[in-house]
């Protein structure tokens, strides 16, 4: 008879062995797609903006660069590694599907277009910043982690279109 060890080694070696995984990048995205990658605290990633600067001065995803829509390409090349997952939105879908694609002519591999832009981010409780937000007052459970991740997980099973 084998001992408890022994038991438990085979018992361990049994199991698939499964290392969890954050969420990929999606040529369509959607702002639950970019939350639960946020989330899963990984760095690996760039948000852009391709707004009219005076506009994303006002409001953007918190962590969001301005790279202009008229500038995009130039600003692109010159600071971002052409493998970097990138995730773009724009005013509108059509204005972020346009940037996406022309970072994808540029060279850019991994572009992911984040549909429903910041008006879907601040539907889900997403994280902004800007002229604006400065002047607003947090939500009530703004702070409370439990409350964010809940709000998160019931705001998935809404369908935004």
């Amino acid at each position: 008879m084998k001992n408890p060890q022994d038991l438990i080694k085979d018992a361990k070696d049994a199991l698939p062995n499964v290392t969890p995984t954050p969420p990929g990048l999606k040529k369509e995205s959607s702002v639950h797609d970019l939350k639960s990658r946020l989330e899963w605290g990984e760095p690996a990633l760039t948000i852009l903006d391709v707004r009219p600067r005076e506009v994303f001065n006002d409001s953007k995803i918190m962590g969001a660069m301005d790279f202009p829509l008229d500038e995009l390409v130039d600003l692109a090349q010159k600071n971002l590694e052409p493998n970097r997952d990138i995730y773009v939105y724009g005013a509108n879908d059509a204005e972020t599907s346009q940037a996406a694609q022309m970072l994808r002519e540029a060279g850019f591999k991994s572009v992911a277009e984040i549909k429903g832009g910041l008006a879907q981010w601040r539907a889900i409780g997403g994280s902004t910043e800007g002229n604006i937000d400065a002047r607003e007052e947090p939500g009530e459970h703004a702070y409370n982690v439990v409350s964010q991740v809940k709000h998160h997980a019931d705001t998935q099973k809404i369908d935004f279109k």
